[in-house]
């Protein structure tokens, strides 16, 4: 049975043992966090319900890995008070506002704005000093003419990406390195995760804000962040770029629960997979996951039947308030999906509601 606001999807391992023994707080051994920009919004029941109440009871390290806004939310919950950082968050968020065909350095500016406003004054430092949390944070680092922000050489760059990656993803390696900047207090299990060329950073309290806003810095749309402390030198880039809604192997052999709460009930590996539709995930990596997605009627009986997105700038042209509004109604209802996922993992019924993630794009 599918429950009304909240769709389930497990891979095979985490689908054996929820079935076995349901879902508790010491289950869960990562929690996955998509890029997609304003989509977080309708995550943001979901975030305040598993962080600043279910998950708070574990007393092991968790680790948290996001792409782009993923890993935004993150350094979110990651803070002494997850409730109040939210807060911080959504409000900035909310309030984004830009002229018609903002240039890059308009639209850094204001990304940068509430990048700050989340942190804080000490953000960073409470992140790393978490007792339980442990904040991992994807980016690429960017190779060639993607490593300029000049058009005339970032557009044929991506062009050729785009092109390259329609025949095989793994092409994209020649353009991006991946770039998993880890808290060192513990190795993750994914440290090591295969597929493309890999580069590890520790995090650091001076290069946790560069490396947010490097995570969420797309193409054209936002200049790169360049010479990251600890980091390589280089452009760093977009983590959704190679890692969309993270398609990756999270725990190896181990048995733990990956929560992967996620605003769509589909998986694309990477950004640019979006103009490839016969691009299929790779399930076998993702065994260990528990998905947890709006379903379609709850998308059904949103405003404007969906959830917010980056398109919303556009639509809502000169008329932020309208936009605005929008998106806070969808914060309100994300409450129900929370409420939903609360009752399905106290009282069991998770059980009931449980489908094979491999079903997924059936």
């Amino acid at each position: 049975m599918r429950s009304k606001n909240l769709s389930f999807w497990a891979g095979k391992k985490a689908y054996a043992k929820i079935m076995e023994s349901g879902l508790k707080p010491e289950d869960v051994d990562v929690i996955a966090g998509a890029a997609g920009g304003p989509k977080w919004l309708v995550l943001n029941g979901l975030d305040r319900a598993i962080f600043t109440d279910w998950i708070r009871s574990r007393q092991d390290p968790l680790f948290l890995i996001g792409a782009s806004i993923g890993s935004w939310r993150f350094a979110a919950v990651s803070q002494a008070d997850p409730a109040a950082a939210l807060d911080r968050f959504e409000t900035a968020y909310l309030a984004q506002a830009y002229p018609e065909n903002p240039p890059p350095e308009v639209i850094d500016l204001e990304l940068a704005r509430i990048c700050d406003r989340m942190l804080g004054a000490d953000g960073a430092e409470q992140i790393l000093s978490n007792p339980v949390f442990r904040l991992n944070i994807m980016c690429v680092r960017s190779r060639g003419l993607i490593g300029s922000d000049a058009k005339v050489r970032l557009m044929p760059g991506l062009v050729l990406a785009a092109m390259g990656n329609a025949v095989m993803r793994r092409s994209l390696g020649l353009f991006f390195e991946r770039t998993l900047f880890y808290d060192p207090r513990d190795i993750p299990p994914y440290f090591d995760m295969p597929g493309f060329p890999i580069r590890h950073v520790p995090l650091a309290e001076q290069n946790i804000s560069p490396a947010l806003k490097a995570s969420g810095a797309i193409p054209l749309l936002m200049s790169g962040m360049r010479d990251i402390p600890g980091a390589p030198p280089g452009v760093y880039r977009d983590g959704g770029i190679l890692d969309y809604h993270l398609n990756i192997p999270f725990m190896n052999d181990d048995n733990g629960i990956v929560l992967f709460p996620h605003y769509a009930g589909k998986l694309v590996p990477g950004w640019l997979d979006k103009q490839v539709p016969w691009r299929k995930p790779d399930f076998a990596s993702m065994e260990n996951v528990l998905m947890i997605a709006p379903s379609r009627a709850f998308l059904e009986n949103l405003p404007h039947q969906k959830i917010p997105d980056r398109k919303d700038f556009y639509r809502f042209a000169g008329r932020d308030q309208e936009r605005v509004d929008y998106w806070r109604r969808v914060v309100d209802r994300s409450r129900e999906l929370a409420d939903e996922f609360i009752e399905a993992v106290e009282t069991g019924n998770i059980r009931q509601r449980l489908e094979l993630l491999e079903n997924l794009n059936d």
